[in-house]
């Protein structure tokens, strides 16, 4: 029998310098923002379902100080870390 196997064929593998955060958003900014913006959303629901319109924009502006809330977090260090940029180490 021969010898059928390849010597010369080795696959190189290309790998990303380091490994990206891993904890996919798991943070006080990101647990703040999803909450209070469910809160807000659940009261335009509520809204809705009484049709009561004045209520449907409480519900709309606990919304938008959700996310205000969630960026404020973040950028006070709350949030996900990033990963510095290839050059910069």
């Amino acid at each position: 029998m021969a010898d059928t196997t390849d010597q010369g064929s080795q696959e190189t593998a290309y790998l990303p310098p380091h490994a990206p955060p891993t904890n996919h958003g798991h943070t006080t900014a990101a647990w703040t923002t999803t909450l209070v913006v469910f809160l807000g959303v659940l009261v335009v629901a509520g809204a809705m379902m009484a049709s009561e319109v004045w209520i449907a924009w409480i519900g709309a502006a606990i919304i938008a100080v959700g996310v205000i809330a969630g960026k404020v977090l973040q950028m006070l260090g709350f949030g996900q870390q990033k990963v510095p940029a290839e050059g910069t180490r």
